[in-house]
């Protein structure tokens, strides 16, 4: 830092600068090429790259990726020293902090219209994308005194252009495989430039969509770039010669298994939970504290599992070596043992617990708990049939239909049996009741308890034979409240429920 512009500025050696971190047209060019020769994702516009790049976990990846950094605000003690805004920012050039020359002061509305019809035009030759302009009031009275909503300041606003559109042509349409299962048409276009980008794919969202705009592989598309970001497909506008339909494939690109899509839905999904595309995914859920509960198992050690291939479905954890563990980026030979014990440890799991780790849609914890305690063994829930799954409390046939597509996977039963045989054998808890004190009762939790979690009060309900509810209606009982209470708290106002806060649900169930 530049001592001397400080002292001239009179500002204090310590001292806050905000700003913008943003991409280049070059520099995402670049990008894609690298990408495109490393055989790795391309990516689809500068500013969610940007962003992508400041949130990957391996901070090499953000080295390598050309980012820049405009400033436009300067705080000392969080407070800005200047009178104007337009003074913050002649002083953040006179520390050499990198900020934009395009800025005006305008003395009046004619003069900021005018400003922004005259960037529409020449937006293009900046070396960044821009989707609009911000004016701002540039009185730092004023801004105080206009002060803040919960989203935004009130002194300032946005201006943005129209979207930029363009025609072209869909030479194909591919499906892509998302983290949660789900499959995506992408439009394949014939490349075009919207806006000085270079567009050449798009997603269509779903198979309805396509049917509403009744697109053909072939078709000429009227294409646009909202807010300057995302390619979206607005309609046809001509009919290709030899227009062909597209159809979701009956197995899911990535894995080969087959593609379900349950009555009613728009999406078309894959099942198996050792799919590639959602193996991430799936390793993350199954290490969760609510499931598994292996500490240790992060993002960064999923991801390395993944990428150097020793793992490659849950399983596969319960195989690996101390010396793969410990040759892993930021693991010695402790932490890599403590991570096996942890793995080796999770064998032990109740079965409600695997089942919530299995990923199942619409199977939560509260769910898990309750399949648990009607079929006992992962062997019998496999063999339920829907209407034996209805029996039991809070399992509907959304929910029903969603475990019987899970085990109708052969997939999914191999991964079963390999967890068995890697000595994932649980079976239900037997839970100890103490009373019937609660039978009948139906109890809902919110907020956070100070004596024990949610999970253990629960647990002390139904041993004592009530019941545990993930929503409030007029048939709970009680809703017990510990800090920050969600809107589960605002229902039972709403409703007349009995509240209770944490200190008389302790008496309640003998506690104090």
């Amino acid at each position: 830092m530049d001592d001397a512009a400080v002292k001239k500025l009179k500002l204090p050696k310590s001292f806050e600068v905000r700003g913008e971190i943003l991409m280049t047209r070059k520099a995402f060019e670049a990008l894609n090429r690298q990408q495109e020769e490393a055989g790795g994702k391309i990516f689809v516009n500068a500013r969610n790259s940007a962003a992508g790049s400041l949130r990957v976990l391996d901070p090499s990846i953000t080295a390598q990726r050309k980012l820049d950094f405009f400033s436009y605000y300067l705080y000392v003690d969080g407070k800005v020293p200047f009178a104007k805004h337009s003074d913050s920012l002649g002083a953040l050039k006179k520390l050499h902090f990198r900020a934009s020359d395009d800025w005006k002061c305008c003395g009046g509305i004619d003069a900021v219209i005018k400003y922004c019809e005259s960037w529409d035009a020449k937006r293009e030759k900046l070396a960044y994308e821009i989707d609009g302009v911000v004016i701002k009031v540039n009185s730092t009275a004023l801004q105080n005194e206009l002060g803040f909503t919960a989203k935004a300041p009130r002194w300032a606003i946005a201006f943005k252009y129209p979207a930029r559109q363009e025609t072209t042509v869909v030479n194909d349409i591919i499906v892509q495989v998302g983290r949660t299962g789900t499959l995506t048409p992408v439009a394949v276009l014939k490349p075009v430039q919207v806006g000085g980008v270079t567009v050449s794919r798009s997603t269509l969202h779903n198979m309805d969509e396509i049917a509403r705009l009744g697109l053909y592989i072939g078709d000429t598309v009227l294409i646009e770039r909202a807010g300057e970001v995302i390619p979206h497909v607005l309609k046809v506008v001509k009919e290709g010669k030899n227009r062909r339909a597209f159809k979701m494939p009956a197995k899911c690109p990535e894995c080969g298994t087959a593609v379900h899509r349950a009555e009613g839905e728009v999406a078309y999904r894959c099942v198996n939970a050792a799919c590639p595309a959602k193996r991430k995914e799936s390793l993350l859920h199954f290490a969760g504290r609510h499931a598994m509960d292996i500490d240790g198992l992060g993002d960064k050690i999923v991801d390395q599992l993944v990428d150097k291939g020793l793992v490659n479905d849950v399983a596969d954890l319960y195989s690996l070596r101390l010396d793969q563990v410990a040759n892993l980026e930021r693991m010695a030979e402790k932490s890599a043992q403590n991570l096996l014990d942890e793995i080796a440890a999770s064998r032990k799991q109740p079965v409600s617990r695997v089942i919530y780790a299995l990923g199942m849609r619409f199977v939560g914890e509260r769910t898990g708990q309750l399949l648990a305690e009607k079929f006992g063994s992962l062997e019998e829930l496999e063999e339920a049939k829907a209407e034996d799954l209805e029996k039991v409390t809070e399992v509907g046939p959304k929910v029903s239909e969603s475990i019987v597509e899970f085990f109708s996977e052969p997939a999914n039963r191999k991964l079963i049996k390999k967890l068995h045989a890697a000595g994932v054998r649980p079976t239900a808890e037997k839970r100890e009741i103490k009373s019937q004190k609660f039978a009948g009762k139906s109890f809902v939790f919110t907020g956070t308890l100070e004596h024990r979690s949610r999970e253990e009060a629960g647990e002390l309900v139904q041993q004592h034979g009530g019941k545990l509810s993930g929503s409030v209606s007029k048939k709970t009982d009680y809703v017990v409240v510990g800090a920050d209470p969600g809107s589960k708290y605002d229902k039972a106002r709403e409703l007349g429920v009995t509240i209770l806060p944490e200190s008389e649900f302790e008496k309640l169930i003998g506690l104090k």
